[in-house]
C-alpha cells in the first residue's frame, strides 16, 4: 500500500512538473549565433537649442506685435486694391530636408571642405512672375526663407558653392561687391547687368542653396494662435 502510495505521489510530481515547463515555454539560448540579440539604439540627447513650448509662443507673439502689421502694411501701401496677407511660416517636408543633408554632405566630401554650419537667410520674394534665371515666382511679395552651407576659412563662416571645376568657392566672391552684376564706377549693382554676368558666371557651378519651401500665412489649425 505504501509503495503505490510512493509510486502515485511521484507520478503526481512529474505532471506538475511537465505542466509548468509547458507553460514556461523553452528558454531562450543566450549563446544562440543565429539569435543575436538586437543592440540597443543609443539614445540621442536634445540639442542645446531646443527651446520650450512657452518660449516657442513668446516668439510667434512678438513677431505678431512687431513684424507682421508693418509688414502687411507696407503691401497695402504698394498695392491698394490687392488683399495681401502676410507669411508666418516656410517648411520643407521631411524627405527633402533629409535629400539635402545628405547632397551638401556628398557635395562637399567631394570638394574635401567641411561644412560648418546651415545659415538661413531671410528672404522676400519679388513682385513679379519670374525670376532673373527664369524659374517662375510661386509666392509674388511673399516673406520665405533660404538655407546656405557654410565652410570655416580663417576663423569665419563663409556660405559656399561648387566651382565648375569641382572646388568650393565663397558665394561672397561671386555675388560680393566685385562679384556678378556689380557696376564698380557706380558702386551698386545693375539689374540689366545681372542676368547676363550671372548666367556667364555660373552657367556650370552647382548651388547648394535651398528654397522653394512652403510659405504661406498661419496654417491651419496655427500651431501657436
Amino acid at each position: 500500500m505504501k509503495n503505490n502510495r510512493k509510486t502515485a505521489i511521484a507520478f503526481l510530481a512529474s505532471i506538475l512538473l511537465l505542466a509548468s515547463s509547458c507553460q514556461q515555454g523553452p528558454k531562450k539560448d543566450e549563446t544562440d549565433p543565429e539569435k543575436p540579440e538586437k543592440p540597443r539604439e543609443e539614445q540621442v540627447s536634445p540639442p542645446s537649442g531646443i527651446i520650450s513650448l512657452v518660449e516657442s509662443k513668446s516668439l510667434y507673439d512678438n513677431y505678431t506685435k512687431h513684424r507682421l502689421g508693418m509688414i502687411q502694411q507696407y503691401e497695402m501701401e504698394r498695392k491698394p486694391d490687392e488683399k495681401f496677407v502676410p507669411a508666418r511660416f516656410s517648411d520643407f517636408d521631411y524627405a527633402t530636408i533629409k535629400q539635402y543633408i545628405a547632397f551638401i554632405e556628398q557635395e562637399a566630401k567631394e570638394a574635401q571642405v567641411d561644412i560648418s554650419s546651415l545659415r538661413i537667410y531671410f528672404a522676400s520674394y519679388p513682385d513679379k512672375d519670374r525670376f532673373p534665371d527664369g524659374d517662375k515666382v510661386v509666392h509674388p511679395r511673399q516673406n520665405s526663407i533660404f538655407i546656405v552651407p557654410t565652410m570655416r576659412v580663417d576663423s569665419m563662416d563663409y556660405g559656399f558653392y561648387i566651382g565648375a571645376d569641382g572646388k568650393a568657392k565663397l558665394i561672397k566672391n561671386a555675388v560680393g561687391e566685385t562679384g556678378i552684376g556689380y557696376k564698380s564706377n557706380q558702386g551698386e549693382r545693375s539689374q540689366a547687368g545681372f542676368v547676363p554676368s550671372l548666367s556667364a558666371t555660373v552657367i556650370d557651378e552647382q548651388s547648394l542653396n535651398l528654397n522653394h519651401g512652403s510659405s504661406g500665412p498661419p496654417p491651419y489649425p496655427d500651431d501657436f494662435d
